[in-house]
């Protein structure tokens, strides 16, 4: 199973640069063709697609002699050279004293409701104090837990800066059966948003394919290559109109690396306060200074991209149960409510 379609939202965080290492392998002669990045996954032993990915985009795969992309054709006898870096540090996971907000446990699985600003799982630049290495900490006497084992833990993952829902599997058994569920499009997940401008209809569907953007390694976009990137549906609807922005629910059919931000920035309203797509401007509004400065207050209210992971829903591994869950919206995504709000029913009452 493709772990990357478990993920929600996974963080872009590559592994941290080290030494270079080469791979060189021979296909069969009997090789079929088949995609070189699907290829190397079933050839690299502990080598990840995005790894893969990466290499294909920095030009460090070649056949024959000549540098490839990753959707070139693998022949029969083709010799494949791929050039990464191997990571200079160790990625052993440790148990860190860190609170959590258990939302609900048993012996098979936790909710656990992340704050922005917590990375889910060590990565470049961030190696400690993620969700992880709390959640480590939290079950280090269960003696069948073990944080470094991929059979159990995260089951799904959001941004650093996103709030909201995960489940973490504490068993090989749970984390199968609910990774199936994720897998099947099956769970049921919203997200809260506040968006740049004011959304024509009131409910919507997002589809569009989305890959890595070219021009911009930090940021996924859509393309309209269906050949390219990954199929994602996004379901919207508002749920209240605020002057020059909008809160709005989001229903995630697929879960792609970015892809509610990168959804709403397709139909032209990116999420408030998003630094990496452009959401950190101001993008909607007038041109008045008081209102400038209404704006970079609300962009220190709440700073990070307004997003969180509000409901989660699955069926219980063991019970069959249907487990659902809902979470507060947290206090800056609340006080950012708030301000535009007060400014929205200030303004219509200067209008009026």
């Amino acid at each position: 199973m493709d772990f990357d379609e478990l993920a929600d939202v996974d963080e872009l965080a590559d592994v941290a640069a080290g030494p270079m290492r080469s791979v060189t392998i021979v296909a069969d002669k009997g090789q079929s063709p088949v995609r070189i990045d699907k290829f190397l996954i079933d050839h690299m032993a502990n080598t990840s697609r995005n790894k893969i990915q990466q290499a294909a985009d920095a030009g460090s795969i070649a056949v024959n002699g000549k540098v490839v992309k990753s959707n070139y054709k693998v022949k029969p006898n083709d010799t494949i050279v791929i050039t990464y870096n191997t990571p200079e540090y160790d990625n052993t996971i440790v148990p860190e004293n860190i609170p959590l907000d258990i939302v609900y446990e048993d012996d098979e699985l936790m909710v656990v409701n992340k704050p922005a600003g917590m990375v889910v799982h060590p990565g470049c630049g961030n190696f400690n104090g993620t969700l992880i290495n709390a959640v480590a900490w939290h079950l280090k006497d269960n003696p069948t837990f073990d944080a470094n084992d991929p059979q159990v833990g995260l089951v799904h993952r959001i941004d650093k800066n996103t709030s909201g829902l995960l489940v973490v599997a504490k068993t090989a058994y749970a984390k199968a059966f609910l990774g199936k569920q994720f897998f099947n499009k099956t769970t049921k997940r919203t997200y809260n948003a506040v968006v740049w401008g004011t959304l024509k209809e009131n409910e919507g569907t997002v589809v569009g394919n989305i890959a890595r953007n070219p021009r911009n390694r930090l940021q996924m976009a859509v393309t309209a290559d269906e050949t390219v990137g990954k199929h994602a549906v996004t379901h919207y609807k508002v749920l209240e109109r605020l002057s020059y922005v909008s809160l709005i629910e989001c229903n995630l059919e697929t879960g792609r690396t970015h892809q509610i931000r990168v959804h709403m920035k397709h139909i032209g309203h990116i999420l408030f306060n998003d630094d990496v797509y452009g959401g950190d401007e101001i993008l909607k509004g007038t041109q008045f200074n008081k209102y400038s400065q209404f704006v970079r207050n609300c962009f220190k209210i709440c700073p990070r991209q307004a997003l969180h992971a509000k409901t989660l829903g699955f069926v219980h591994p063991t019970t069959g149960e249907m487990m659902n869950f809902d979470s507060q919206l947290p206090d800056d995504f609340q006080a950012l409510l708030a301000a535009w709000r007060n400014y929205s029913s200030s303004s219509a009452a200067y209008s009026g």
